[in-house]
């Protein structure tokens, strides 16, 4: 059965929320009020379905006992009775508890891994790949850093992604990336290895993260582009090193100013991440089924160009469309992921 109690206390809390915004909060209030609001507004919308699906079986029942109504009445309960566990799935699903970093724009790094200048060439293919997805989702992509080599693979890439929930969709990318091809540098025709890391980190605010200014250095150079090749002639890339942790940041976009800025969100992102895997570290035994925001360490997926093969071995997915993947298509596997994981939390909360 669902918890009453607790399906009470969030139809509660979301009037709550509803009239204290409509009475105007004050400025200070409203963007942590309208978050709450927002996160409880499609539960509330569950709940209302779910009530208003159970309303109408009783009243279909009850109506049975009407001679003259009977055979619609069964009509009717019948088919209620069979939308009711779809309705209480996704009721289930509204009440696993969300990460609260889910709505948050994400900062979006990959770099190459084993493999040379093939595996800079595959990080390349991953950034378009990321790239064409936002694209399709409506999301405003920035490029913060791109260090590219002399065939035009990628060095060092750093993305910004901003739009509706951004990490949700793209968290479990995080990890390992291998590809198995035949490299453009290849003229035997064997099959090469290598691979790629990707690292997916939720954007966080300045609140989240307090950087004291004498615990950062930022230096100004020239913007480098391809081979190293100067890409304008002002010092315009900025470079934030954050001493405590050695973290370094690099920004190459025209503007300083904007670097200076851009520079800022992605060392509060990295400084943001590393202080929820310390936390999450700390609760990790409790979710060993989680497939999760990813050990960047582990080898999460496979790209087979010989087969047009994609495969994602934390699920056991296998698709055999890898062009359409790489060509942005990736809904079906982070549908496949999310459901995965919410299958692993309802099994941990039921059990």
């Amino acid at each position: 059965m669902l918890p009453r109690d607790t399906l009470d206390q969030i139809s509660r809390r979301f009037e709550f929320l509803e009239a204290r915004l409509g009475a105007g909060a004050s400025p200070d209030e409203i963007a942590e009020l309208s978050r709450e609001y927002a996160r409880l507004k499609p539960v509330v919308a569950q709940i209302a379905a779910w009530e208003a699906a159970r309303g109408a079986l009783a009243e279909a029942e009850a109506l049975r006992a009407d001679p003259e109504m009977r055979d619609l009445a069964e009509e009717e309960a019948a088919r209620l009775r069979a939308e009711l566990p779809a309705l209480e799935q996704a009721l289930r699903l509204a009440l696993l508890p969300r990460d609260a970093a889910d709505a948050r724009p994400a900062i979006v790094e990959i770099r190459p891994g084993t493999g040379g200048e093939e595996a800079a060439l595959f990080a390349a293919d991953l950034l378009r790949m990321y790239q064409r997805f936002a694209e399709a989702q409506g999301w405003e992509s920035t490029v913060v850093d791109l260090a590219q080599t002399e065939l035009g693979g990628v060095r060092e890439a750093v993305l910004r992604l901003k739009g509706e929930g951004v990490y949700a969709r793209l968290k479990y990318e995080s990890g390992v990336h291998r590809v198995q091809r035949v490299p453009q540098t290849e003229s035997g025709g064997r099959i090469h290895t290598s691979a790629a890391t990707v690292a997916v980190l939720p954007e966080a605010e300045a609140v989240d993260v307090a950087i004291d200014p004498s615990e950062i250095r930022i230096d100004t150079m020239r913007a480098s582009g391809a081979g190293g090749q100067h890409v304008n002639t002002t010092d315009s890339a900025v470079r934030i090193t954050h001493l405590p942790t050695g973290i370094v940041v690099t920004s190459s976009e025209k503007s300083q100013h904007a670097n200076r800025a851009l520079a800022m969100e992605v060392l509060r992102a990295r400084l943001f991440d590393l202080e929820r895997r310390r936390a999450a570290a700390d609760r990790a035994s409790a979710r060993r089924a989680q497939v999760g925001s990813g050990d960047r360490s582990e080898r999460i997926r496979t790209y087979n160009f010989p087969q047009g093969r994609l495969t994602d071995h934390r699920i056991n997915l296998t698709l055999y469309r890898l062009e359409d993947v790489l060509s942005g298509d990736l809904s079906e596997v982070i549908d496949a992921l999310t459901a995965h994981d919410q299958a692993a939390q309802l099994a941990e909360m039921e059990g």
